[in-house]
């Protein structure tokens, strides 16, 4: 009865893989168990919630110029990442500053709802160049649809503890199969990830009219701020230097874009609310 259960289990598992997977703008077969369009709507659900809670303990800045900077920077970006994705134009882009002063990060969910805190404006101190290329980054990973991917490898991974436990017929810990799966499985293609996420956003940046040499100098500056930090196996990002190398060896191919002559086709965003508003760019 067990055999036939294993057999069963891995018939399943393997018609699922073989059955859920397509492919990115970076021509990179991804496992799909997960749609964007549900990616999506989880998303906004989770985004609503999040800004609700963070607008009633007043942590979403409103300074005119921060809010200002950042829009109009992000409103650039958005407009040449419809380049890139024209369905993406039906997104419901916006973005927020987050005001917590100890948090160097930055986030674009699937569908376009994004965040940056005042603990990396305030702490990396970026050049407009440099913050176009934190948004970019971000961006990007919503365009490489990377939120449905690591939904879908999160199943794959509870698919993986439950073959594990069956086969083996071991009575392990949940959690230590979890970290199993995921150093088995999730950090390479995290890795993998970043790495697309910066290849398409230094482009984006660069076309939306920001220096691409920004994006080494960034990571200078993101080494500074965070430290030794952690072993690169261990990390979801490459490490600063190594993303400093291969972003700086990116910049020259990226550079005709940047010094492109003529006018930069931009987004407008809300000053109150973050989200697009008024008519959108013509795609060229």
């Amino acid at each position: 009865m067990m055999k036939a259960t294993r057999r069963l289990l891995a018939a399943a598992a393997t018609l699922l893989l073989l059955a859920s997977c397509a492919t990115n703008i970076a021509g990179r077969s991804q496992l799909m168990l997960v749609s964007e369009q549900s990616a999506i709507a989880q998303s906004k659900q989770a985004y609503v919630q999040t800004m609700s809670k963070l607008g009633s303990e007043g942590k979403l800045v409103s300074d005119p110029a921060l809010v200002k900077r950042v829009n109009t920077i992000t409103g650039r970006l958005i407009a040449q990442a419809v380049q890139y994705r024209p369905e993406t134009a039906q997104w419901e882009w916006s973005v927020r500053v987050i005001d917590e002063p100890k948090t160097v990060n930055a986030w674009c969910m699937a569908g376009g709802r994004m965040a940056i805190y005042t603990g990396l404006i305030n702490k990396v101190d970026p050049t407009d160049d440099e913050l176009a290329q934190v948004m970019a980054h971000e961006i990007s990973h919503a365009l490489l649809n990377h939120t449905a991917e690591r939904m879908s490898m999160a199943i794959a991974a509870q698919l993986g503890v439950v073959a594990t436990a069956v086969a083996t017929q071991s009575q392990m810990k949940t959690a230590g199969a979890e970290m199993l799966a995921q150093l088995g499985l999730m950090l390479p293609n995290s890795r993998q990830s970043e790495a697309e996420a910066d290849r398409v956003g230094i482009e984006i940046a660069a076309k939306a009219g920001y220096d691409p040499r920004a994006a080494a100098t960034l990571w200078q500056k993101m080494a500074k701020a965070g430290g030794n930090g952690p072993p690169q196996f261990l990390s979801t990002h490459p490490s600063p230097a190594n993303r400093q190398a291969t972003l700086a060896a990116l910049a020259p191919q990226m550079m005709p874009y940047y010094e492109k002559s003529g006018p930069r086709p931009s987004y407008t965003l809300s000053p109150t609310t973050g989200e697009v508003q008024g008519p959108r760019p013509a795609l060229k």
